[in-house]
């Protein structure tokens, strides 16, 4: 049999493989998330999330030491509240968690872009992501909230914020208010496109934010929807987005791909918790080979048209690729 083309050519050994390989994964494709906590000598951890931990200021640096070591450019801080309360308040506070290890963490590791999620999930005891009104999440007071929130953030040292509550129209109103205080050197990650997922349990337990009634699918999108995440990326950058977040990732691979195409600009992949916990769990079965699948699914993302990849598997990869694992 005399065959034209044989692409298994080009598949002949590694040296080849690697010289033709279309899509490369690089350490700098990261970024890790972190919850911080009151407290001191806290590292909590967090049961559904096998190497996850809360941790209180003073031991963030051992964490931190290790993510800046290995040449992770950027981490993306969660805070968990001392006191909740039905406005969220130590959101936007200037003594908030978030703030404080904000402003720790820049003056030990200038370098490091820090970027802080902006919600009020975490922080209200309803569980849900913006003020409540007669059972139902109130719009465009809650925006008023989230801007302060960016703002005092910004202030506190953050390079960028993501704001992941899904209101209509708080890009615009962070944008405006960055501006206005004279932070418009400030970047915003929005959540653009996330899903009313299934996959985000162990972040709800990680940082106590499972709604206390009702769900989240008046304000989060539904899964099967690709045409309305465009539809959402688009109103954000019109209104000032600089990155725009797909959040799942395993299973939003068109949607990264759509964004991309249509928005042209960086598209950051969210690896969330229960893609995770997945994997660590079959892994600690015996079922697959963690390093393998943990990569293969990162490079996917990657292909996929994410610029950015934010994975509580950054640590382990990072480790992976420069052979320190």
């Amino acid at each position: 049999m005399n065959l034209p083309v044989r692409p298994r050519r080009l598949r002949a050994n590694e040296t080849i493989r690697a010289m033709v390989r279309e899509h490369e994964l690089r350490v700098t494709d990261f970024i890790y998330p972190l919850f911080v906590c009151h407290g001191t000598d806290v590292a909590d951890p967090v049961g559904s999330m096998p190497g996850v931990f809360r941790y209180s200021l003073d031991r963030l640096p051992a964490v931190l030491d290790e993510v800046v070591g290995l040449g992770i450019p950027g981490i993306i801080l969660f805070g968990i509240p001392a006191h909740k309360d039905a406005v969220g308040s130590e959101a936007y506070a200037d003594d908030g968690i978030v703030q404080q290890a904000v402003r720790a963490i820049k003056e030990r590791y200038p370098n490091l872009v820090v970027i802080t999620d902006v919600c009020l999930c975490e922080y209200t005891d309803h569980g849900h992501c913006g003020l409540v009104k007669d059972g139902y999440v109130q719009n465009d007071e809650t925006v008023e909230l989230l801007a302060q929130t960016a703002v005092s953030h910004a202030r506190a040292g953050a390079d960028m914020v993501a704001p992941s509550d899904m209101m209509d129209g708080r890009v615009a109103a962070i944008r405006q208010a960055l501006d206005a205080a004279g932070l418009e050197r400030v970047a915003i990650m929005s959540y653009a496109a996330k899903f009313a997922s299934g996959f985000y349990g162990p972040f709800r337990e990680a940082a106590g934010s499972a709604p206390g009634f009702g769900d989240r699918k008046s304000y989060q999108m539904d899964p099967a929807n690709g045409d309305e995440a465009i539809r959402e990326a688009l109103a954000d950058v019109a209104e000032g987005a600089d990155l725009i977040i797909v959040k799942p990732a395993l299973a939003f691979g068109d949607i990264m791909w759509r964004t991309k195409q249509e928005t042209r600009l960086p598209v950051v992949a969210y690896n969330v918790s229960g893609e995770y916990s997945m994997v660590k769990a079959a892994a600690a079965n015996g079922w697959l080979d963690e390093r393998k699948v943990v990569l293969e699914a990162l490079c996917g993302m990657k292909r996929a048209g994410a610029s950015l990849i934010i994975t509580y598997h950054a640590l382990d990869a990072a480790r992976w690729l420069t052979g320190r694992a």
